[in-house]
């Protein structure tokens, strides 16, 4: 008899899910952050050097370091950057998105140690510390040179430096390069100053930036680099997406000709598998990687593997000559263990990687373990589930449609 719940069961199951993805797929994969080998963009490695003055770097120092370049690169509106601390004294940064390689490095290596000098050129008598993170670019009044405007948080300090060197030169020097020296001319009681000696607005601002994120607290040397173009990015992208493509056809018609409704349900699933990945990424804000789309397209295979091996468990049942309802009970009992450890497994290999790995490795691994996530949910919970409440239906009753061989006959569910 066949039991009309149960095929209402499974077609509300799959009818809810296309409902719910076809209208949000686009959204969902259009708000993932593609990383740099996607859409363009930059990675460079520094090791973080002792200072001048001799001080040692430590944890400490590396972690300040990296906050003042996310300070830096806040203030030029890069979206989304990646900045990790490696081993012991390195910093890996990158900025998917911006090609002008020299000018981003530039903005990152520079340490922008603001010193005033005495006229006796050793004497300090203010830093970059002692100024408000308040400067802009203005333009002199009378010349309509570029220039930072600057104040001090105490003015007091800056009001006793222009009464103590009053009619002397007082130097700035930025990084060690002196890049004016003015002389005082009056004394200035609110603690405002201007520093002029910059060629053009976009220098004036770039200045007025590094001196509102802060210098950094030791110096950075590059270790490596590259950058990749957006139009490779992109090709990239589309290169890797047709590859997921295809194979997405090639094992949808390999495993509906041999595996037949089992077969169906299975790519059912492995659609739900790549619509919960990608909202996963979505979701949790991962940067989409080259080698992390790769982990997600390498997931289909396995993910169609878990119905394969529950399928064979079926078609082993039927041998032995059970009815469909105990084969497909059966065989999914039985190939439970050899599923869940091959899922744990792949996870203990993705955690290693992580721990282990750094950059490319690193994302890979995390979207290795999602996958196998997103396989256990779909190919063993949801799959298994349409597939009884399919068997249960009694709409179809040929076990050849359900994998056993044409020798079979009836064996409808029970």
């Amino acid at each position: 008899m066949i039991k009309w719940s149960r095929f209402v069961g499974f077609l509300l199951i799959v009818v809810l899910f296309f409902a719910l993805a076809v209208p949000t797929y686009q959204g969902i994969w259009k708000g993932i952050t593609l990383g740099l080998d996607l859409q363009g963009g930059f990675d460079v490695l520094y090791e973080v050097q002792d200072s001048p003055e001799g001080e040692k770097v430590t944890d400490e120092g590396v972690i300040s370091t990296i906050k003042a370049i996310e300070r830096r690169i806040d203030k030029e509106g890069v979206s989304e950057p990646n900045i990790q601390k490696e081993g012991a004294n390195r910093i890996r940064v990158q900025l998917a998105g911006v090609f002008d390689q020299s000018e981003a490095k530039k903005l990152l290596v520079q340490t922008a140690q603001l010193r005033f000098l005495a006229p006796d050129g050793t004497t300090v008598l203010a830093t970059g510390k002692d100024l408000k993170p308040n400067a802009k670019y203005v333009s002199d009044q009378n010349t309509g040179a570029p220039q930072v405007a600057v104040e001090f948080k105490d003015p007091d300090k800056f009001k006793k430096i222009t009464e103590d060197y009053l009619g002397q030169p007082v130097a700035i020097e930025l990084d060690g390069k002196i890049i004016t020296a003015p002389t005082i001319q009056v004394v200035i009681y609110d603690g405002k100053a201007v520093i002029n000696g910059q060629e053009d607005v976009k220098e004036a601002t770039e200045l007025a930036n590094l001196l509102n994120a802060g210098s950094l607290p030791f110096p950075l040397k590059e270790i490596s680099s590259f950058g990749v173009s957006p139009s490779l990015g992109e090709g990239s992208l589309d290169m890797t997406m047709m590859a997921g493509g295809i194979a997405f056809i090639l094992i949808f018609v390999f495993m509906v000709v041999w595996y037949r409704l089992p077969g169906l349900i299975a790519m059912i699933a492995l659609v739900m598998y790549a619509y919960l990945l990608f909202a996963t990424v979505n979701f949790m804000g991962i940067t989409l990687t080259l080698p992390g789309l790769a982990a997600l397209v390498l997931g289909i295979g396995m993910a169609v593997d878990v119905n394969i091996i529950a399928t064979e468990r079926m078609k082993d049942e039927f041998r032995n000559g059970k009815s469909t309802l105990s084969a497909v009970i059966m065989g999914q009992k039985r190939s439970m263990p050899t599923i869940i450890d091959a899922n744990i497994t792949s996870i203990i290999a993705g955690i290693l990687m992580y721990w282990f790995g750094t950059g490319q490795i690193k994302s890979f691994a995390v979207a290795h373990i999602i996958s196998v996530l997103a396989t256990f949910i779909t190919a063993v919970l949801i799959s298994r589930l349409l597939m009884q409440l399919l068997v249960r239906s009694n709409i179809i009753k040929n076990k050849w449609w359900y994998g056993a061989s044409r020798e079979a006959k009836g064996g409808a569910a029970k």
